[in-house]
């Protein structure tokens, strides 16, 4: 057969975003041969983390643990900021309650364990971090203060996190095939045998003992949304990559692959209603400083449950869920400096007016006599005696709502008032195929499929119907690094046993 392959490698890696670049790096640093296949152009490359803001979560102890991975921020700002500490067993807890304890334990515990290690890892290779300042911390009394256990984000964001990990692979002589497209995976009785391609239009064969899936989910796949979400999910606007669309999952399928984790949930979020597609700054994630109002006028949703990456990939399926699959943010003057950056755009939907008759006049489709009933309500159920502080979860709340407000609620009075029209984004899919803690996927008989690997959002079991924010990027990276190691380990074993018969 060896004439049919066009390409011989120990590994291939299917997908070029976060956690496949991880898994090129890994498996070169174990002295494999490695290809990496993107379906896009170069200039689209990345998946979804190009679209990402690079935040990502992981346990630390404390400010010393910090500086090792940002040593080049000044001691100035380290006075300044205060970052706090958050264990693995506090990253191990969020995860569990955020996915109602359904996540895999073993996994779990492998990302909360792995994450700090991994961190070190990727400035070994070159990327750089920086504070989420703004986003994750507000400067009171002269400190910034970071919350939610998320602190640090990818210098240059999600493109810049893959610019940097492409230039990584690149220094160590890891190939990457542009406009390339895994369609199936070559398969005998002994494992992995190769991967068919579609490179640049033509199809053509990888020969290889060892393929790691890091393709992305569905997210972007019309037809398998809908088969699996259900209905309205054909409606919603697709955020991130265009390229997701499932194929990496169904070729792992088609060769007995154990599907795993939540195939009728996503990552779904609060987002500008008339963005278009795969733009740019469609999230909208400052709800928690104003309220959210339906066609109605009536607030449906605990704005202040949690901190922002707690509730954010849960909201915009809330959102899907009301009268003409929408909603609207509402926020007063006093809380207009906290709105994050992707309010200030020109891309966005929104009106501004000097009462709140007049901003239901302009927003047009929402019910005036019931929204201004809605905010009269809201107005009068807050206790001002509870300062406000958006570092903390500070116990402002309602009484007596049907729909409460646990956090951060401010009364609805000073003008100018703004509206922001919103709707349900998805981000990512939660279902995929189920791997071990070597991340080798498991067959339909509870076995390994001998050279067949997987990280990212490839994979299953991780999270259920929520997650706590950064943990994708991280949990590519920790299960990307791991894949690649043990993907190279297996070829080079394997091709030494062939050498020594």
């Amino acid at each position: 057969m060896d004439h049919e392959f066009h390409y011989e490698t120990d590994v291939v890696v299917i997908g070029a975003g976060n956690a496949a670049m991880c898994a090129a790096i890994s498996a070169r640093e174990q002295g494999a041969r490695t290809i990496v296949l993107e379906k896009a152009p170069e200039e689209e490359k990345g998946g979804n983390t190009t679209y990402t803001h690079g935040s990502i979560r992981f346990a630390y102890n404390n400010q010393e643990e910090i500086k090792r991975i940002i040593p080049d921020l000044g001691e100035e700002d380290f006075k300044i900021t205060d970052f706090g500490s958050y264990s693995e067993e506090e990253f191990y807890d969020d995860l569990c309650r955020m996915t109602d304890y359904r996540t895999d334990p073993a996994l779990a515990g492998l990302l909360t364990g792995k994450s700090f290690e991994t961190m070190k890892w990727l400035t070994e290779h070159n990327i750089r971090f920086i504070p989420i300042y703004g986003r994750q911390a507000f400067k009171i009394d002269g400190i910034f203060k970071f919350w939610g256990g998320m602190v640090l984000e990818a210098v240059g964001g999600g493109q810049g996190l893959v610019e940097a990990l492409h230039q990584e692979a690149k220094t160590n002589g890891i190939s990457v095939l542009y406009e390339t497209m895994a369609t199936e995976l070559l398969h005998t009785d002994e494992g992995i045998a190769g991967v068919v391609i579609k490179e640049q239009g033509k199809t053509k064969r990888i020969k290889t003992k060892s393929v790691v899936l890091a393709s992305g989910g569905f997210h972007a796949n019309v037809e398998m949304r809908t088969r699996y979400l259900g209905p309205k999910w054909d409606l919603v606007h697709t955020r991130a990559s265009k390229y997701n669309t499932g194929e990496g999952i169904q070729m792992a399928l088609n060769i007995g692959a154990l599907p795993a984790g939540n195939w009728s949930e996503a990552h779904s979020v609060t987002g500008d209603r008339y963005l278009p597609d795969f733009e740019e700054g469609f999230q909208k994630l400052s709800y928690p400083f104003g309220i959210i109002v339906n066609a109605d006028g009536k607030r449906f949703v605990d704005e202040g449950a949690d901190f922002r990456n707690y509730t954010y990939a849960k909201y915009g399926k809330m959102i899907l869920e009301q009268p003409k699959n929408c909603a609207w943010q509402i926020f007063d003057a006093k809380v207009a400096p906290f709105l994050r950056e992707e309010y200030k755009g020109r891309k966005v939907t929104k009106v501004k007016a000097n009462s709140l008759e007049e901003l239901a006049d302009k927003v047009g489709e929402i019910d005036k006599e019931k929204f201004l009933e809605e905010i009269a309500a809201f107005n009068e159920s807050i206790d001002d005696s509870v300062p406000f502080n958006p570092n903390i979860k500070d116990g402002r709340k309602t009484k007596g709502l049907t729909i409460p407000k646990s956090n951060w609620a401010n009364k609805i009075d000073t003008a100018p008032f703004e509206a922001y029209a919103v709707t349900c984004g998805i981000t990512f899919t939660y279902g995929g195929v189920k791997i071990n803690e070597k991340t080798e996927v498991q067959s339909i008989l509870y076995e390994k499929i001998n050279g067949l690997y997987a990280a990212g959002e490839v994979v299953g079991g991780l999270f259920y119907k929520n997650y706590p924010g950064g943990a994708g990027l991280m949990a590519g990276s920790v299960f990307g690094k791991i894949a690649g190691e043990n993907a190279a380990k297996f070829a080079l074993n394997q091709a030494q046993i062939i050498e020594n018969a």
